[in-house]
């Protein structure tokens, strides 16, 4: 087999062999016109470092594949790596009451830019990178004797630039069935009703799954306002956990449509709720004037930094966002705050709810610092994929 080799600049081989899995594209010594998804391996002094999948499209000019001279890019090595990544989500999840998940998180599970979800028996195939679209027959080959109970695969790409979207796969079907318009899943007992071909990312946020269960444990006889509620999933597990009252906030009109449609999927009555199609940051402004407060806040925006030119911005929104949502929390309220920006540290997101507290003049205690669950791992040479933030604060 012989590849395009690229010249790595002096010093990045430690990095790679550390298991950081990307090189860009000022790291390689000449860029070479190759066509995305050509498989290169990357030299430092002559010497093999890695294999990769190259992408002009982006910055991100290689993703790493394999540190093994002698491993082909391969069916056999994308069937490898499905099947690493569903032992390891067998062996951490309880799934006895849960039938959905993330079956391939990216880099963490050494395929860097692939993510596949599994919802009931339907996998969302969602690719990052044009350098993965050669080998999207690939894996729609390989997932579903890997699962072994799929009735269809949905692709659902996201990638930069003209030239790498005119690769992308429109979402729907690429294996076997279509999926019905609504797909209803299991989780923890909770039922969930899920769009897979037009709903946000994958169709829903699997990684809040254990912070949703906690919220069904804190909020018994609480008044709670879910902020960014999206389809309802902290909604309906607050309303299972016997909260007194539960309001749901989003701009998406569908979206709140859904969340209602979720509440009655869990043989909850809607009328005990409030459902609301506004602007949080308008709305919580309202109902401070209003006068009204609640016993648990829930905040869990959409990510306020998609670029490291934003994260000075985003620290920002989020200590605004955090300090209106303060401003409507009762004394010895819990207010459950997230941020799904990689590029905000946990040390920068806890600034930025520290000053929202300190110019409210509210002091909190901090109760629980949660991050990414198992099936959302991080390596720990790739810092980058250490996204999710959630914490649980109780005003003093």
């Amino acid at each position: 087999m012989s590849l395009a080799r690229l010249a790595l600049a002096k010093g990045l081989a430690r990095h790679i062999r550390a298991g950081h899995p990307w090189v860009f594209r000022r790291a390689i010594e000449r860029p070479p016109k190759l066509p995305a998804g050509s498989v290169v391996d990357l030299t430092e002094n002559g010497k093999f470092v890695a294999r990769a999948y190259y992408d002009p499209h982006s910055h991100i000019c290689a993703r790493i594949l394999t540190l093994d001279p002698k491993e082909r890019i391969d069916a056999a090595f994308f069937q490898r790596r499905l099947g690493d990544a569903l032992a390891l989500r067998r062996s951490f999840l309880d799934l006895r009451d849960t039938d959905s998940f993330r079956l391939v998180h990216g880099e963490a599970d050494g395929l860097p830019g692939v993510v596949v979800d599994l919802y009931a028996d339907f996998a969302v195939l969602k690719l990052y990178s044009a350098g993965l679209t050669a080998f999207r027959p690939l894996i729609v080959e390989v997932l579903p004797a890997t699962v072994g109970h799929l009735r269809g695969i949905v692709g659902r790409d996201e990638m930069n630039g003209e030239k790498a979207n005119a690769q992308s796969a429109p979402a729907g079907k690429l294996w076997g069935e279509v999926p019905p318009e609504r797909l209803l899943i299991r989780e923890r007992g909770v039922v969930f009703w899920v769009d897979v071909c037009r709903g946000q990312k994958t169709g829903f946020f699997l990684d809040q799954r254990d912070n949703r269960a906690l919220i069904r444990q804190l909020a018994r006889d609480k008044q709670v306002l879910n902020c960014f509620a999206y389809s309802g999933g902290f909604s309906v597990n607050a309303a299972l956990g016997g909260a007194a009252a539960v309001c749901s906030i989003d701009s998406d009109a569908e979206a709140i449509a859904l969340a209602e449609e979720n509440v009655r999927a869990n043989g909850l009555d809607p009328k005990h709720h409030r459902f609301l199609v506004d602007d949080v940051f308008d709305l919580l402004a309202a109902f401070k004037q209003e006068g009204r407060s609640f016993d648990l806040v829930i905040l869990d925006p959409p990510a306020f930094a998609k670029s490291q030119r934003t994260v000075e911005r985003a620290i920002a929104g989020y200590a605004s966002l955090n300090r209106q949502a303060l401003a409507v929390l009762r004394p010895g309220g819990l207010l459950a705050t997230a941020s799904c920006s990689a590029r905000v540290t946990p040390e920068a997101f806890t600034g930025a709810i520290r000053e929202a507290a300190f110019n409210s003049g509210i002091e909190l205690m901090l109760l629980e610092e949660r991050y990414q669950p198992p099936d959302h791992p991080i390596r720990l040479h790739f810092p980058e994929g250490r996204y999710l933030k959630f914490f649980v604060l109780r005003r003093v």
